[in-house]
């Protein structure tokens, strides 16, 4: 049986409110780890709760496995959820946290907690099983809540913004944590998460919501060198983003110059919006007049210790670069290679970095 977790033409509207998600469909299949990031309201959370059974659709079909269980209660569903606020029991050890969800099935005792032991083993945890949760650090709790909602061999697994509460150093051992324990599962896995770094690292593809809706649904480089439209760019990691007019076949006017790239399927006089992302700017010591080297002005110049983020005045408008040369910048060089042109439609007025 190929375990999957599917959502057909799902939309929900709180009620007494125009906020909600309108028309998803997203497959998510077995192995798979599917990220969803968008600003707050945009309704990733909601998108949770519809698939968990926390709430139901107005108009449409939730599948597990290729089930359909829009009418189903959550506990029916089988699907393993690790919350924010891990939600472990405060008087229970580490092993009968992740033993509960096996005790609610009427698995005997002794079963239960040999394959309780063997849940926290796969998560670095067999020696602080006697532990309760306020013995342990915030990792160790998310492990803990990880391994208690695998150890019933879930349909699905739904991670909703698990690594939030953890210190940024932490934050990144764990994410990698989660990877490793999701891939030996081999289990479709849905991630709520704030955090783009995050879901670019582990997710094998990243929707991006806006309004209820997705934006776009593509594998992390995909989003990363492609992004639907302007502000889904801006959104997605750090963006230089000018509006401009193809002036010619490979060649679009800015507010800081004329740009050489591929123009190709915009005909001269197109409105478009530029998108170059700072770490494909690359430094030059000294101005020239060759193509696509712009000289200009620092006006911030950011330490932030692997990288220096600098933002360069040129022209009527500034170009942000991220660099790991100490010299200094007089100018900057755009490859052609680094220039996509996207639709004008949600174009910025002004350069966004």
């Amino acid at each position: 049986m190929t375990r999957s977790l599917a959502y057909a033409g799902v939309s929900y509207r709180y009620p007494g409110s125009d906020a909600g998600i309108f028309d998803i469909d997203l497959e998510i299949a077995e192995g798979e780890l599917v990220a969803v990031i968008g600003a707050s309201g945009s309704g990733k959370t909601t998108l949770l709760k519809l698939l968990a059974g926390f709430a139901r659709p107005d108009r449409g079909t939730i599948r597990i496995n290729g089930e359909d269980v829009t009418g189903q209660m959550p506990e029916a569903r089988r699907l393993g959820v690790v919350f924010q606020s891990y939600a472990l029991f405060p008087h229970m050890s580490a092993l009968d946290n992740v033993a509960y969800p096996l005790k609610v099935r009427g698995i005997a005792r002794a079963e239960r907690r040999r394959q309780a032991a063997d849940a926290l083993a796969r998560v670095g945890l067999a020696e602080r099983s006697g532990h309760q949760p306020a013995m342990l650090s915030g990792g160790q709790q998310q492990r803990v809540a990880l391994a208690r909602a695998l150890v019933f061999r879930p349909h699905g697994l739904l991670l909703d913004e698990p690594l939030s509460a953890l210190d940024p150093g932490l934050r990144v051992e764990m994410r990698d944590e989660i990877l490793r324990v999701q891939r030996d599962a081999g289990i479709a896995t849905l991630l709520v998460t704030h955090d783009q770094e995050e879901a670019l690292s582990i997710a094998d593809r990243v929707c991006v919501m806006r309004q209820g809706r997705l934006i776009q649904v593509a594998t992390p480089h995909q989003l990363y060198d492609q992004p639907a439209d302007a502000e889904v760019a801006a959104f997605v990691g750090q963006s230089n983003l000018w509006p401009g007019t193809v002036a010619a076949a490979g060649r679009v006017a800015t507010a800081i110059g004329d740009i050489p790239c591929d123009t190709a399927g915009h005909a001269p006089g197109a409105a478009v919006t530029v998108l170059v992302r700072p770490e494909r700017v690359l430094p030059v010591g000294e101005a020239g007049a060759a193509p696509g080297v712009f000289a200009g002005r620092v006006v911030s110049d950011r330490f932030l210790g692997p990288v220096r983020r600098i933002d360069l005045a040129v022209g009527d408008g500034v170009v942000r670069l991220e660099t790991h040369s100490q010299e200094t910048v007089a100018a900057v060089r755009i490859p052609p290679a680094a220039v996509r042109l996207l639709p004008r439609e949600t174009a910025p007025t002004g350069g966004r970095t």
